[in-house]
């Protein structure tokens, strides 16, 4: 080595110690979280939609990343938010039904022992708010403050569940809610929160309750007129909302040190749009899986990026972890990986060799590549054969005007989100989703070799799926009309007699 390249190198060493030592130096990020709830692959413009625009969103994923092979782990609420905020598959933790009182399923939630990403961030300083939809257990012992946040609002489960109620910490807020100003309470609420915490780091939770019926929009998103895009009204409400957010921290200085996500729990009810994909919300096609991810850090994540490698919801706890210099959990399988590569590097790979999904408490399925098996037979979701059927079906969990205030023109089965063109639902479908996204055809028969391998994969991963019993429903089904006010879920209302 010459005496200039050795002035080099020491000199650009010295400079990267600098550079880590400045970075060291620098607080750590904050981060916004934002959950929608039944948002499908093609409820975005930037995915796809046509009905509606989302042009915040839309900037949001033009300033960073959009991934376009992002996956919920299975096709339904409450354990796909167990895995987000883990890192690991729901049925480690058993979390693979969704709590419901109206059902009696009171005594179930994420367990204790569970590491969520507000405890993971804890040590490193921050402070934690949930606001929106908790839906891991709805009990004292299940509240999201027993889980590392410091502060909660919102419903603690679906809000077509009844007791409809507000929640604050641990007491009752507001009963009955006035479902079409929520995606607005909710966004003040998480301002609040942004403003109180900006001069230290912060983990904001935000798990919307839209676009999941009953759809509710304010007076000033709600087109009395066009009564049948009430779907197109909410979106465009999520969009403003979501875009005051990114005006807060803009406004308060905060967002060259801010990341954001944005990202959805499954695929669509009736109404959405899976962009062509096959099924829909409670299905292990596409349509009920596949769902959009975007991530904004000025400066840290580069302007339009587009990824079609293969990451998932699990992902979350392991890559902010990372990002904010806190230790992964110990003593416990995370299935998750850090994706900041992915999310920053053009040309990055992914660390997943397959991802998995559940249906109820058993795999379902194994993506590997552009491969897709479906070991159980994929689901189609409800279907109704003609339009009359459809028109007569009548949602038990519906607005009432009473105890669930929304507006009363919801989409039904008619309005199916996803495509229902394909060969016959039977275990062991394969499908290449490079050449068929839509699913359509499968090429089990041509493809043996590939079948063998992923059932490989697929019998090494179930090996750990232990044997998960079903939470009973009372009375054997249906719903019951619960009363609210009260942490309690046994309250019926009392009748007058006429």
């Amino acid at each position: 080595m010459n005496r200039r390249t050795f002035l080099h190198a020491a000199l650009g060493a010295a400079g990267l110690g600098l550079q880590g030592s400045l970075q060291a130096q620098q607080p750590p990020p904050n981060i916004v979280l934002i959950f929608a709830d039944d948002l499908g692959y093609g409820d975005l413009s930037c995915y796809g939609a046509t009905a509606h625009k989302t042009r915040r969103i839309d900037q949001l994923a033009a300033e960073g990343v959009r991934f376009t092979n992002f996956y919920a782990p299975t096709p339904y609420c409450a354990p796909s938010r167990c895995s987000l905020l883990t890192g690991r598959y729901p049925f480690r933790s058993g979390m693979v039904f969704n709590p419901a009182p109206d059902a009696g399923i009171n005594d179930f939630g994420l367990p204790a022992g569970e590491v969520t990403i507000a405890e993971a961030l804890k040590p490193k300083g921050y402070r934690s708010c949930c606001i929106g939809k908790w839906h891991l257990g709805h009990t004292e012992k299940f509240l999201p403050r027993t889980q590392g946040f410091d502060e909660y609002y919102g419903i603690l489960y679906s809000s077509d569940m009844r007791p409809v109620q507000i929640v604050e910490n641990e007491r009752v807020a507001e009963y009955p809610v006035f479902l079409p100003t929520i995606t607005r309470q909710y966004t003040d609420r998480a301002i609040d929160f942004i403003e109180r915490h900006r001069t230290s780091p912060f983990f904001l939770y935000l798990p919307h309750a839209m676009p999941h019926k009953p759809l509710a929009a304010s007076e000033e998103f709600y087109t009395f007129e066009t009564r049948g895009d009430l779907y197109s009204d909410v979106m465009r409400e999520l969009d403003h909302e979501c875009g005051r957010i990114f005006d807060t921290l803009k406004r308060l200085d905060l967002d060259r040190n801010t990341l954001v996500i944005f990202a959805s729990d499954n695929g669509p009810w009736f109404g959405g749009s899976t962009a062509g994909l096959r099924g829909m919300k409670s299905t292990s096609f596409e349509g009920g899986l596949r769902v959009p991810f975007i991530a904004r850090f000025p400066g840290r994540i580069p302007p339009g990026l587009v990824t079609a490698e293969l990451a998932g919801v699990i992902d979350a706890l392991p890559t902010l972890c990372g990002l904010a210099g806190a230790p992964l959990p110990e003593g416990r399988e995370l299935d998750g990986r850090d994706i900041w590569p992915l999310m920053t590097q053009p040309g990055a790979k992914s660390p997943h060799e397959a991802v998995y999904s559940m249906s109820g408490a058993q795999l379902a399925t194994v993506r590997s590549g552009k491969w897709k098996l479906h070991v159980l037979a994929p689901r189609s979701g409800p279907v109704y054969q003609n339009p009359e059927e459809a028109a007569r079906w009548v949602d038990p969990r519906g607005p009432d005007g009473v105890t669930m205030i929304a507006q009363f023109e919801q989409p039904n089965p008619s309005v199916y989100p996803g495509s229902r063109e394909g060969d016959p639902a039977k275990p062991m479908m394969l499908f290449d989703l490079e050449a068929d996204p839509g699913e359509r055809h499968d090429v089990s028969a041509a493809n043996p070799e590939v079948v063998q391998r992923l059932k490989g994969m697929f019998d090494r991963m179930n090996a750990q799926v232990p044997e998960i019993r079903r939470q009973e429903r009372h009375g054997g089904g249906g719903v019951t009309r619960l009363t609210g006010g009260t942490l309690e879920y046994d309250r019926l209302p009392e009748r007058v007699a006429p």
